[in-house]
């Protein structure tokens, strides 16, 4: 068998292993739910396979560079034109909290301080919980290790696409509104997207309007071979 062979054997048997695409579920949206609500067997599982970060065949009308947010199905793809994108698990808004549109990143920052909004920190008061005015950046701070904050019409929407402290959130509905990575994973986004990188956040209900998209499911080539 001459290599061209063995190559195509390869791929064959991996793609009837992994299948030609990943599986999409859709994600209703969980009861209000914040991380102190959370059973301990929760809080404890690892991250399932699916919401780890994938290099997938994605086809869209949006032009590389490009980061859509699926808060249904917990994807966040950042587009890299030629049918590609890459693919990273997120944490979403739990019941209430979703939002859709259209913004853009308006500032980033690495270890970023959280400064809790007023009306967070009185709505936890009133469950018993108290926030903290500002809480600086560190491994502690549930923005995690990066943030990038989304704006709209030169204004700040109070959302963010950061990483976060509870990796087992990934794949749930809890946040406020905000789009939470892991960690790494919002490392490796936070050095490809610039600030005034596009974002089109899908939500729950929402039609996406222009704006289309289909992930094909994992780039087999660039899993083995990279690039």
């Amino acid at each position: 068998m001459n290599s061209r062979k063995l190559l195509m054997a390869v791929v064959a048997v991996m793609f009837a292993v992994v299948g030609t695409a990943a599986p999409v579920e859709t994600a209703s949206a969980q009861s209000q739910t914040t991380a102190s609500d959370v059973a301990p067997k929760v809080r404890n599982k690892e991250v399932p396979g699916k919401f780890k970060r994938r290099s997938v065949r994605f086809a869209t009308n949006e032009a590389p560079g490009t980061i859509i947010v699926d808060t249904n199905n917990k994807f966040l793809y950042y587009v890299e034109g030629q049918n590609r994108a890459t693919r990273y698990g997120i944490g979403v808004g739990r019941e209430g909290f979703g939002w859709s549109g259209v913004v853009s990143i308006g500032r980033k920052a690495e270890w970023p301080t959280w400064t809790p909004p007023a009306e967070m920190r009185a709505r936890e008061a009133r469950r018993g919980i108290k926030l903290p005015a500002v809480m600086p950046g560190g491994p502690e701070n549930p923005l995690g290790a990066r943030a990038m904050y989304l704006y709209k019409g030169g204004r700040d929407t109070i959302f963010r696409i950061h990483g976060t402290n509870q990796p087992w959130s990934i794949g749930l509905n809890l946040s406020s509104g905000c789009i939470r990575m892991m960690n790494k994973d919002v490392e490796h986004l936070y050095a490809r997207a610039p600030v005034g990188s596009k974002v089109v956040v899908i939500g729950p209900g929402s039609k996406p309007g222009d704006v289309a998209f289909q992930d094909r499911g994992l780039d087999i080539f660039r899993t083995i071979f990279g690039g």
